[in-house]
């Protein structure tokens, strides 16, 4: 918001200078955004009066003027403006004058006829960017007086930027009670008295949307002078605040908006037909609003209508149609309550941001619509003229904001804050800020919140209020100290950084792409699930919320690709959002996607593509890391769709699926446009961050003993599950098993396959003898032989 220092100090006035005062501003939470001189820097001009004029000799344009600037004698000044006329009052640079841009008035010669000085326009004074002709005074402006000290441009405009909560501050009066409170000074408000009613003309008003809009208030005002003049003093107020004055109804209701912070509107009451009706549009419907443009309403924004046609976008901006122009008479003055939620986001919805709005968003006082009326009315009748009716309300009571009341204890303050502030400080900061101890307490103070303070509904808001109003920077600077224990952190489960810097050490590089995705690249990657979609997405692109990590690593992948990266390795952890009946189950993934060279190019490494097993490799080194290695088993996969289903393994922890690792389906891979074979992995966290702790055992002094058994199988029989039948019937002292050669070929029956394992026993306490082998080969040839119809190799 900006507004003038010197209108600020007719409310309260602290013995603090212009930079301090933006210091307390700033630091109480109203951040100043900048702050500009209101006029430009000038000298020697005064307040003039035209006594007489003629036209000049030599030009048609121009007039040869007679003007008292409060010297003995009158001063001759040749003028060019087309607003001249015999009496009136203006600002005159006399010779020795300097003018914004250091611009020296001296005296001159125009065709032939000399003048001593200048009559001047506010754009020459730097008080507008363009101007129509010379600047008119009051009638009552003293002739002579320097027109800076009459005027009182010796001023600041500040420009406050202020946080969404604080719309109590989008206001003059909001300020000064603000800058009272900072500065312990007293706050004089203008008096608001009630216009009494001369005529009984009212407009009935019906509320068709009471959730929305509340409280109405109108007053019909009839026989108003629009032609009038706008004073100097209302169009100076609204200048210095960035509002160019129009006429004198649009005047007013600016003037109130930046005084009380209440947005008011006016209406030309013969363009109105019958009542009022506040209620939600209907599709299709259009109003041409102030400014000329046409909108099509969309169904359910608020808007105000008579019984034909849509007047106005509520608390956005009035309609051209029902405008006051200078051929109005009568006018209809509203003021409204309306609620936050049923404004946010109207105006930009439709390409609009209008002072009303900015602050309808953000919260509007619900008691003040009869104030702000009187003070138009008030405003208008002294300017303009008319005859007021009375001001009438039209209130649903069931939606009104309840009143609120807070409790406040010391020792919260005390706890909070870290230092101890006396009770008299803190009723006096709260009562100052309008809060009004409604009871007290052993412990404190009930408060009751004023209908103007939106942001504050418990007791740390009230807190909050006094650190901020006591200053931030007398609160002491300590160390926090609690009780706490440390909470126990079971062995079983592995930080997710050990994984983070296994895979980095394996070449990988972490990527973070958004939770939020395109909805054909989440199909393309998993059809099988519907996603959950975005109410107010941010773009089409990011529509609904992932259920897998791979469409993001994948667009991830295509970028860099596309960007002569030809050797790339990327992993992700992070959550996916699964759809269950009416919730979603948010589960922690760990995701990654590998393209290009094994190796990295080097003069000694080969030029080898990377494959499943090198993926396969680096996943094993993670649940190595993670002790869950020994309970997960790889077998082959065909039922994701993301994958080839001859080049993908699944990830099995008993019954529980883990993820998958293979090659990306070549149809899947040409749709998100990937650069060629892609091998990924997916996997859930949870499971396999959980693996076995370590167990000590005696290392034994014995001998090892050792067999090697080559075995044929059908090619179809995985060797994870020969591993596990030989585990379970190889007898309690085997300490090793490994598989060192699987053949195909040559002597080998077509369809089956020769798999040579190494297995290793060792007793802890004496040597095991070649019976004891023996038996324990004989029952994994048995097994082997019954479940799997292996047969040894000769």
């Amino acid at each position: 918001m900006k507004f003038s220092e010197s209108w600020l100090r007719e409310w309260v006035n602290p013995s603090i200078d212009t930079a301090e005062l933006m210091h307390q501003l700033t630091m109480a939470g109203l951040e100043v955004d900048g702050h500009e001189a209101v006029a430009g820097e000038f000298s020697g001009v005064v307040v003039g009066q035209i006594l007489s004029f003629d036209r000049h000799p030599d030009a048609d344009k121009l007039n040869v003027c007679v003007v008292d600037t409060g010297d003995e004698a009158p001063s001759q000044i040749v003028c060019g403006a087309p607003n001249v006329k015999q009496g009136m009052k203006i600002p005159v640079a006399k010779v020795g004058a300097v003018l914004p841009g250091n611009f020296k008035i001296k005296k001159a010669k125009l065709r032939g006829v000399e003048s001593f000085g200048m009559c001047c326009a506010e754009e020459e004074l730097g008080l507008s960017d363009s101007s129509d002709g010379l600047m008119e005074l009051r009638e009552d402006a003293p002739v002579g007086t320097c027109f800076r000290e009459y005027m009182g441009l010796d001023d600041v405009a500040i420009d406050v930027d202020l946080t969404p909560n604080r719309g109590d501050c989008l206001s003059i009066a909001g300020l000064a009670r603000e800058v009272g409170t900072l500065t312990r000074t007293a706050v004089t408000t203008p008096e608001i008295l009630a216009v009494e009613a001369v005529s009984q003309d009212v407009r009935g008003v019906t509320l068709e949307a009471p959730s929305a809009c509340p409280r109405y208030a109108g007053r019909v005002v009839k026989n108003v002078d629009v032609k009038a003049a706008t004073p100097i003093w209302i169009q100076e107020k609204l200048r210095r605040s960035g509002i160019r004055s129009i006429d004198p109804i649009v005047d007013i209701t600016n003037f109130v908006l930046l005084e009380l912070g209440q947005p008011m509107h006016a209406f030309d009451l013969n363009k109105l037909e019958g009542d009022i009706r506040v209620r939600m549009s209907e599709a299709g419907e259009k109003l041409t609003l102030l400014d000329g443009q046409e909108v099509e309403l969309t169904d359910g924004t608020l808007v105000i209508a008579d019984q034909k046609s849509v007047l106005a976008m509520a608390g956005v901006m009035g309609g051209e149609a029902s405008s006051v122009t200078s051929e109005t008479k009568d006018i209809l003055f509203e003021a409204a309550y309306f609620d936050q939620i049923a404004i946010a986001g109207k105006a930009r919805s439709y390409g609009l941001h209008t002072d009303s709005s900015h602050r309808f968003e953000r919260g509007v006082d619900f008691k003040l619509q009869e104030k702000a009326i009187e003070r138009a009315t008030q405003l208008l009748v002294e300017i303009a003229g008319g005859e007021p009716g009375p001001v009438f309300v039209e209130e649903n009571t069931e939606s009104v904001p309840a009143e609120r009341k807070v409790v406040l204890a010391s020792q919260k303050v005390e706890s909070l804050l870290g230092l101890k502030i006396s009770d008299s400080e803190i009723e006096e900061i709260l009562t100052r800020l309008g809060l009004v101890v409604s009871e007290k307490i052993d412990a404190g103070w009930v408060f009751e919140v004023p209908s103007y303070r939106f942001d504050i509904s418990i007791e740390e808001d009230l807190i909050e209020e006094v650190g901020r109003i006591y200053g931030y920077n007398n609160l002491p600077r300590t160390l926090p100290v609690a009780d706490m224990q440390l909470l126990s952190e079971p062995e079983v489960i592995s930080p997710l950084s050990s994984v983070r810097a296994q895979l980095v050490s394996s070449g990988y590089q972490e990527a973070i792409t958004y939770s939020f995705i395109e909805p054909k690249l989440q199909k393309l990657f998993d059809p099988e699930i519907e996603p959950k979609a975005l109410a107010n997405p941010i773009s089409a692109d990011m529509a609904v919320m992932r259920t897998s990590l791979l469409p993001g690593l994948a667009k991830a992948l295509q970028y860099n690709a596309k960007r002569q990266q030809s050797r790339i390795r990327l992993f992700e952890t992070g959550q996916v959002f699964i759809p269950q009946e009416d919730q979603l189950r948010q589960v922690d993934h760990i995701a990654g996607v590998v393209y290009g060279a094994r190796l990295p190019e080097r003069w000694n490494s080969g030029k080898e593509s990377v494959d499943f097993f090198d993926v396969k490799g680096d996943i094993e080194a993670i649940l190595g890391i993670t002790g869950a290695l020994d309970s997960i088993a790889f077998e082959p996969a065909s039922d994701n769709a993301a994958f080839h289903p001859g080049q993908t393994a699944k990830l099995m922890k008993g019954e529980q699926l883990v993820g998958y690792v293979g090659t990306i389906h070549p149809n899947v891979g040409k749709l998100a446009e990937l650069p060629g074979t892609v091998i990924a992995f997916e996997l859930e966290l949870g499971l396999i961050l959980e693996g076995n702790i370590p167990e000590f055992k005696d290392i034994s002094k014995f001998p090892e003993v050792r067999r090697d058994l080559a075995v044929i199988v059908d090619e179809s029989v995985n060797v994870s599950k020969i591993k596990k039948c030989i585990e379970q019937n190889s007898g309690e002292f085997m300490n090793s098993l490994s598989i060192f050669d699987v053949y195909q070929g040559k002597g080998i029956e077509e369809g089956h396959k020769s798999i040579a394992l190494g297995l290793t026993w060792q007793h802890p306490e004496r040597t095991l003898n070649d019976e004891e082998i023996n038996q324990c080969v004989e029952s994994i040839v048995n097994a082997l032989d019954q479940e799997y119809q292996a047969k040894l190799r000769s």
